[in-house]
């Protein structure tokens, strides 16, 4: 292993903030918007029940909401940041909320037109899900990607079918490969969304994951542990079936994200390792208040104790 690792920066993975440092220059922030959107899993396109885990005011910051306008959240946003980011002056408006492509072409251009029409703006990051994407919108994104920062995040959350029908997801995991590979191959900077702990999935099964993800043409991975949220579908289920769910405990979860990051491509860049939820949206949680920039730095105290680092056995077992 290289003193200075794959990537350089003496970290022990393929860090998120150092991607963006490398990448322009300085510290930039994600400012996140809601913009209306709907999900062909709720309108009834597909199903009107959506995921069974969802529920979007879980993850939106309070500055977020579809009555203000795109110009106001941003506003709002970039001062809601500042007392905590305070050396960011660029921003990349998020378009998170439920599926941010789900939208004929002409209202998606006016939406964006209106983010990256706002000071400091540089660029976008779309949440979205593999069906909601078409050749058209990618043209567009494509164009626009000359100009401007543009990232397509898709919510795959599982590798497994039966999984993906279960949770509701109302797509297959084939569906997101394709997804993910027409938009790379239109030039456009691709992100991916995994959690870990849905029902009757299993830690041999995560681990597979890796040779999995590692192939996919991505640019950036987030991770993070199933939670239970209140009011929704899966805390039914979890109530009624706690043994189909593999439920991670702070060390147990810290020694598997470790692990997993091991096997994993090493060019891949990690934005995240876990969710954080308010507790008030929570069921079930035995990490009690911790946040993810604690979970990040236990993550590299466990690799710097292993003295191993991301993708240490993919590059020796891909030498091999």
């Amino acid at each position: 292993m290289q003193e200075n690792f794959v990537w350089g920066h003496n970290r022990r993975f393929n860090a998120y903030s150092n991607y963006f440092k490398k990448l322009f220059g300085e510290r930039v922030q994600k400012v996140t918007i809601n913009a209306g959107f709907t999900c062909p899993n709720r309108d009834g396109s597909i199903s009107q029940k959506g995921c069974i885990y969802c529920d979007n005011k879980a993850f939106n910051p309070s500055y977020c909401s579809p009555l203000k306008s795109i110009g106001q959240q941003i506003e709002e946003g970039i001062e809601f940041h500042k007392n905590r980011y305070r050396r960011a002056e660029k921003y990349l408006a998020y378009f998170q909320a439920f599926s941010n492509t789900y939208a004929p072409l002409p209202i998606l251009k006016q939406i964006y037109k209106q983010a990256l029409e706002k000071e400091n703006i540089i660029g976008l990051v779309i949440g979205t899900r593999p069906d909601c994407i078409d050749n058209e919108k990618l043209e567009y994104f494509s164009q626009l990607s000359k100009t401007h920062y543009v990232m397509i995040e898709y919510g795959v959350e599982s590798c497994n079918n039966n999984t993906l029908n279960l949770i509701n997801r109302g797509h297959t995991f084939e569906q997101a490969v394709h997804a993910i590979e027409q938009t790379k191959q239109a030039g456009i900077k691709t992100g991916a969304h995994f959690i870990f702990g849905l029902p009757y999935e299993t830690l041999s099964q995560w681990y597979q994951w890796t040779d999995i993800i590692s192939k996919l043409p991505l640019d950036t991975v987030k991770f993070h542990q199933l939670q239970i949220i209140k009011n929704t579908p899966i805390e039914t289920m979890y109530k009624n079936k706690q043994n189909a769910f593999h439920t991670f405990e702070l060390e147990e979860y810290i020694d598997f994200i470790t692990a997993f990051l091991e096997r994993l491509n090493p060019h891949l860049v990690i934005e995240r390792f876990a969710g954080e939820v308010p507790p008030r949206f929570i069921t079930q949680t035995s990490w009690g208040l911790i946040r993810n920039d604690q979970i990040l730095q236990a993550v590299e105290k466990k690799l710097e104790e292993k003295n191993t680092c991301q993708g240490k056995l993919y590059q020796l077992k891909n030498e091999n």
